[in-house]
């Protein structure tokens, strides 16, 4: 009875989430959450996209362009913090204390959306092992286990790392103490304690602007955990909490939620070994337009993980990859069977420069074009134009070549469109846009959709052609953590050569 009662309630309930996505990746977490969720109330600042859905548990799990999901607890403008400490300290435990009520009205969303208790198993059961430490906080952990409360926070190092670093410390233990003791309360605060629930918790915190140079993350989450404690009695617990509080403080707004999931969607399960990011990955997919029976082909698939995103995502297509490493070749292999795959994919040994492949025989060309981390562009890895040419051949009129580019590789781009049309080949066709060009997309469902996205400078005014047979139909800019990428996305308009 209860649980039925719940699940009529949910269909009628629109709760408020966020997930975080790379640099470059918010447009299409907002698209995805609309046709897969259909969320509403989407907008999105500088890594992180906010929805409103009824979407159950499982479907939120399915999201594959975002890095973490959260339910909302609190989004609100700017902390503007004075510089005494002590009263900085005074306003960042205001954001629990000033709406108990709402904080209790979320843990119970919470609470009915995972399960209690069914949640925290399933959370140990993902990550079994206890999280790493350096040795001397460890032994100052177990020294204070009994007495001392711990606190997470989890500071990022570069733009994809994350360290996790305790607070420890006597003073922290005595305060913890204080707060025990029965304060004097509101007719409000009281009817909060009797709703009080016994949780387990750990606060992750970073921040940055002018907050931090105020007070560090670590100092902001030792606070807000003080206040959880206080404010409703729970205990902190570094290890395995039932609740974990993520605190996000900047110069352009503060935001506070619960982590849904603790291992980032991100990670994919069916993937053994990583290559290129998944979430740019699927990108790269969602941006080919991928219909069911479509024929797609990566000619330098590498690990096979845009093959992998695509066909998970769409399988109802065929896919090729080509590769001319063996031991990559392996990799993705290994990939493919993990995933139950090997009915959907086909690998060949092939040179990207003379593929063994028919010509006009695919509907999208998908590809992660080394840019000098692993490869460099040297005689063993094809010149541009010679990749280009290939990819163009066995693309088929009207299909979508999607390409990955660093930023040495995209001004090389730049450079052979330009070479192209002072050669005589057919002048860039312009599409009138100035700022932004219109680029169609497909949804999750294969659906056909406009969207508009920023493209580089010397992309603004025209739509260029390449080779003669390639319309240049968008450019994004992502991050891939230390490196800046662009993805490129061409449609082929006519046979090469024939216009």
């Amino acid at each position: 009875g209860g649980g039925a009662k719940w699940r009529r309630a949910a269909m009628a309930r629109r709760e408020r989430y966020f997930c975080t996505a790379g640099r470059g990746m918010e447009p299409f977490a907002a698209r995805e959450v609309r046709a897969r969720l259909g969320a509403t109330e989407v907008d999105y600042v500088s890594g992180k996209v906010f929805f409103t859905t009824r979407a159950e548990l499982c479907d939120l799990r399915k999201l594959k362009s975002g890095e973490r999901l959260f339910l909302l607890l609190k989004r609100r403008a700017p902390l503007h913090l004075p510089r005494n400490k002590g009263k900085a300290l005074h306003e960042i435990k205001s954001l629990v204390t000033e709406e108990p009520r709402n904080w209790l009205d979320i843990i119970s969303i919470w609470k009915n959306l995972c399960g209690h208790k069914e949640e925290k198993d399933h959370v140990s059961q993902e990550n079994p092992l206890p999280l790493k430490r350096k040795p001397e906080e460890e032994v100052n952990i177990a020294a204070k286990r009994q007495k001392t409360d711990t606190i997470s926070e989890e500071c990022q190092a570069g733009a994809e790392k994350s360290c996790l670093v305790t607070k420890s410390d006597q003073d922290f233990g005595t305060e913890s103490q204080t707060c025990r003791e029965e304060p004097s309360q509101s007719s409000e605060e009281k009817d909060v304690d009797n709703e009080k629930h016994t949780f387990s918790f750990r606060v992750s915190c970073r921040c940055s602007g002018a907050i931090a140079k105020i007070l560090t993350s670590q100092e902001i989450g030792r606070a807000v955990g003080i206040a959880l404690m206080k404010q409703f009695g729970w205990r902190a617990d570094l290890r395995n909490p039932d609740l974990e509080i993520f605190v996000h403080l900047n110069d352009i707004q503060s935001v506070l939620g619960i982590p849904l999931f603790r291992i980032p969607l991100a990670n994919r399960e069916y993937i053994q070994t990583a290559g290129l990011r998944s979430t740019i990955a699927w990108a790269m997919a969602s941006l080919a337009e991928i219909r069911a029976g479509a024929f797609v082909l990566d000619p330098m698939c590498g690990l096979g993980t845009i093959l992998l995103e695509a066909a998970k995502e769409w399988p109802e297509a065929c896919y090729w990859g080509t590769d001319i490493s063996d031991s990559q070749l392996e990799g993705a292999y290994t990939n493919i069977r993990s995933a139950g795959l090997m009915d959907k994919i086909e690998l060949l040994k092939a040179s990207v420069k003379a593929l063994p492949l028919p010509s006009e025989s695919f509907d999208a060309v998908i590809s992660d074009i080394p840019f000098g981390k692993k490869f460099k562009i040297t005689k063993d890895v094809p010149y541009l134009p010679d990749l280009l040419q290939e990819m163009e051949r066995v693309l088929r009129v009207g299909g979508n070549l999607v390409l990955l580019l660093g930023q040495d590789l995209r001004k090389d781009m730049d450079e052979v469109m330009k070479r192209v049309a002072s050669d005589g080949s057919p002048k860039a066709v312009s599409d009138g846009a100035s700022e932004t060009t219109t680029v169609k997309t497909s949804d999750v469902n294969g659906n056909s959709s406009s969207a508009v996205t920023d493209v580089e400078e010397s992309f603004l005014s025209s739509r260029q052609m390449c080779f003669g047979s390639l319309v240049l139909d968008g450019v994004y800019g992502v991050s891939l953590g230390k490196t800046d990428a662009f993805i490129h996305k061409y449609k082929k308009i006519s046979t090469a050569g024939n216009q």
